[in-house]
Parts: C-alpha cells; sequence; structure tokens
C-alpha cells in the first residue's frame, strides 16, 4: 500500500479530525486556565458520537450544523425541564418511567422539528442521571457543539476540501 494512500485513507482523517476536536475540548476542560471555572466544562459524552458523525459522515443529514447544535440543546434543555420543573429526582420511584418519557420527548422533537443528531439523545439521560440546570445548556453544550461544528467546517471544508456544511438551516 502507498504510503499516499495510507495518510488520504477517509476512515483515518475522519478520526484525526475527530480526536482532534475532542482534544480542543478535554484541553479546555482539564487543563486551560478556565478549567475548574463556571466556564471550564466544555466536554460531554455525548459529544464522543457527535464527531463521529460531523467527521466521518459529514454529508450526512444528522451532521449538518443546525441538527449538531439544535439537536444537542434541545434534548439537554427536555432533561433540565424534567429535572428542574417537574423536580423528577433519581430517589422516586417513577425515575426509570421520567426518563423513559423525557427520551421520547426529545426522539419526538427533535425529529418533528427537523433537527435530529442521534448523538444528542444522550443529553436528555445524563442531565437527569447528574440532576443538572439550566448553565448546563451553555457549558457544556453550546460551546461544545459550536466547537465541533468549527472543527468540522474547518477540517471537512478547509484541510480535505469537502463541502461542509451542505446547508446551514
Amino acid at each position: 500500500m502507498k504510503f499516499k494512500k495510507i495518510i488520504c485513507w477517509p476512515p483515518l482523517l475522519g478520526g484525526v479530525g475527530a480526536g482532534v476536536t475532542i482534544a480542543i475540548l478535554a484541553y479546555i476542560t482539564f487543563q486551560s486556565t478556565l478549567s475548574g471555572t463556571n466556564y471550564g466544562l466544555w466536554l460531554a459524552a455525548s459529544f464522543g458520537s457527535s464527531v463521529v458523525v460531523v467527521f466521518g459522515y459529514p454529508n450526512n443529514e444528522f451532521a449538518q450544523p443546525k441538527n449538531v447544535l439544535f439537536g444537542h440543546l434541545l434534548c439537554a434543555l427536555i432533561g433540565i425541564i424534567f429535572v428542574t420543573l417537574f423536580k423528577i429526582s433519581q430517589d422516586r420511584s417513577i425515575f426509570f418511567l421520567a426518563i423513559g418519557i423525557a427520551v421520547g420527548i426529545s426522539v419526538t422533537l427533535m425529529m418533528a422539528l427537523k433537527i435530529t443528531h442521534p448523538p444528542a439523545g444522550g443529553n436528555t439521560i445524563v442531565v437527569m442521571l447528574i440532576q443538572d440546570s439550566f448553565q448546563f445548556l451553555i457549558f457544556p453544550i453550546m460551546v461544545g457543539a459550536v466547537t465541533i461544528i468549527i472543527g468540522g467546517v474547518i477540517y471537512n471544508r478547509f484541510i480535505l476540501k469537502k463541502k461542509y456544511p451542505l446547508k446551514w438551516f
């Protein structure tokens, strides 16, 4: 196999882009001057799946910026609504039902609003498990999703010369 063919292998290129973006989010979260502050959390578990979609399958509808950003925000918001407004706690015997209903609502709304981003569905679960607040929408969800989008644009458009995004809205 030729060296250039190995370097230009799409799975390797997608993995490099995904790894660099997650490393940037992890650095800001754990090593930067922002770490340990209210502005330091830029990393969420669901972002690992998001970079698979954005860097591995940039032409997919689910990888487009509006889906990434609004899918993540919506699903986190649904979890926060259940925790905050409905006072759903892990201590209650109905938690298993509430978490299922919340994820179901998240999926329904993402599909109805045409902002489906499958990795974002995990945000509803995470928010309900850690009982987080509205600040979670900004740090890490919004800033992390925007970072992934910017990384996707830079990597796909300027480095790989692919048309990304196919559409912004």
